[in-house]
């Protein structure tokens, strides 16, 4: 009695149980463009970055790693690998994933820079 009470929970949950999400087809782009905000004067930049190249800002040094964009809709969402340097700090200022949608989600936490992804750029 008791096992086919646990086979017939079993049997519910599997059939009640909701699919996995379909993972998103991404593609890689060779460029990305940031927005960087000087906390001090108030002065915002546009700048492009190309992977694996340092570009200065400030005092800082930002190279891209990877941009990546959802190859059904390249306009809804950027996801972009960025490692941001400042010299006056022993370790990076930040190293990781930059969500366009959502920049607070896992943002560079600077004293006087801020910087986040508007998009990548394919050509």
């Amino acid at each position: 009695m008791t096992r086919s009470l646990v086979l017939s929970a079993a049997a519910l949950v599997l059939a009640t149980a909701a699919p996995a999400p379909a993972q998103e087809r991404v593609s890689s782009a060779p460029a990305a463009v940031v927005r960087a905000l000087d906390k001090v004067s108030g002065e915002t930049t546009d700048l492009e970055l190309a992977r694996g190249e340092p570009r200065r800002y400030g005092r800082l040094s930002i190279v891209l790693g990877d941009c990546r964009y959802p190859t059904a809709d390249p306009a809804s969402e950027a996801y972009a690998w960025l490692e941001i340097r400042d010299p006056a700090m022993s370790e990076p200022a930040f190293s990781g994933w930059m969500l366009a949608s959502s920049p607070a989600l896992h943002a560079m936490d600077h004293p006087r820079y801020d910087i986040w992804v508007l998009r990548c750029k394919s050509s």
